[in-house]
């Protein structure tokens, strides 16, 4: 709670002062707090978050400090912390704030995407030129936007070979694009956040994941599901969750000019794509883990795309009259983000 009020007063103080406030930053430097909800072992976070906060500590010149604070338990909360200014940097999945990105969900959607690098790249501009971004971003002030690797179905008795497979299984799924996606093949979808997983498969309450690759590890889940169903999805792969890197706009506007063009040099459609690199690196890697020790691995290949068009039309069809509900328009969005997406994301 100290800590939270000592914040509170500097950002009273940076706004108040104003000049002199910057003044002493560009004295003193500054040093921020970065929250994420991943293992500090995790791939985000070695490979991706340190390298990326030595760079910009190097580039200020050393004015540049951050306290880096891994796994932390209100991983749902993050967007509303870092708009509070109880951090000043978050990392999490949009879908961790249900319903709060509409124009970033778009993105989400079933079929959209080619490959992680070339669709958060087709993300960022889409986001930089889209109005409703702006408003779903308000109090927060985005340094990367990017998509992880496609989920794969994780079962822990038997592999899918097909749509049909699914039916009567209890899927767990964190996005309500997937859970509306799973439905629609005849299984049964438990919305659960990644971090709840492992309980509820050890429980025995769900009989599989859709979750990319890199997630497993982290997840402490790799032995408890030993059958493994990917989707082929050539060009378009089934899903993509997308992920924001946000810092406190008020944190960023405080700062003196030079420290300021450190971060945007080191944010946008470069930093996405090197992100979704990362996890896309990741999860070759646990798949190779997975077939080493003996998992099955199966992939439904394109020859089988017709059973998943339906369901995948399907949460589609959702999601627009969902957003249309709430005066958002869904299909202006996905339009738009396919506009984005075949600019920088073609098929290969």
């Amino acid at each position: 709670m100290r800590s939270h009020r000592m914040r509170l007063l500097a950002l009273v103080l940076a706004l108040v002062l104003g000049p002199r406030a910057v003044e002493f930053a560009a004295a003193h430097g500054v040093t921020l707090k970065v929250e994420h909800g991943l293992p500090a072992d995790s791939p985000f976070h070695t490979n991706f978050l340190v390298p990326w906060t030595q760079k910009l500590e190097k580039e200020s010149g050393g004015r540049l400090h951050f306290h880096l604070q891994p796994a932390v338990q209100s991983a749902g909360q993050l967007f509303d912390r870092v708009k509070a200014g109880e951090a000043d940097l978050v990392w999490a999945a949009i879908d961790a704030a249900p319903g709060r990105f509409a124009a970033l969900e778009a993105f989400e959607l079933p079929f959209m995407a080619n490959s992680p690098e070339g669709s958060s790249r087709a993300l960022w501009e889409y986001a930089r030129m889209n109005d409703q971004a702006h408003r779903d971003l308000d109090g927060m002030r985005a340094l990367a936007i990017h998509q992880s690797p496609p989920p794969q179905f994780h079962l822990r008795s038997r592999p899918v070979a097909s749509a049909a497979d699914l039916s009567g299984l209890k899927i767990a799924a964190s996005s309500r694009i997937e859970r509306d996606f799973v439905t629609a093949t005849g299984a049964s979808a438990v919305a659960l956040a990644p971090s709840q997983m492992t309980a509820a498969l050890a429980k025995g309450e769900v009989d599989g994941l859709l979750l990319p690759w890199e997630a497993l590890p982290a997840l402490g889940v790799e032995e408890a599901v030993k059958f493994h169903s990917e989707i082929d999805c050539k060009p378009a792969r089934l899903f993509s969750a997308v992920y924001v890197l946000a810092m406190n706009a008020a944190i960023y506007k405080s700062l003196p000019d030079d420290l300021k063009k450190v971060f945007n040099a080191n944010g946008g459609a470069e930093t996405s794509a090197w992100l979704a690199t990362v996890l896309d690196d990741s999860a070759a890697a646990a798949r190779k883990r997975a077939a080493d020790s003996g998992h099955a691995i199966n992939v439904l290949t394109g020859d089988t795309m017709a059973q998943w068009q339906r369901p995948a039309q399907s949460a589609i069809d959702a999601w627009i009259k969902e957003l249309d509900g709430r005066g958002v328009q869904g299909k202006e969005l996905m339009d738009s983000a396919r506009e984005s997406l075949a600019e920088y994301d073609r098929p290969k």
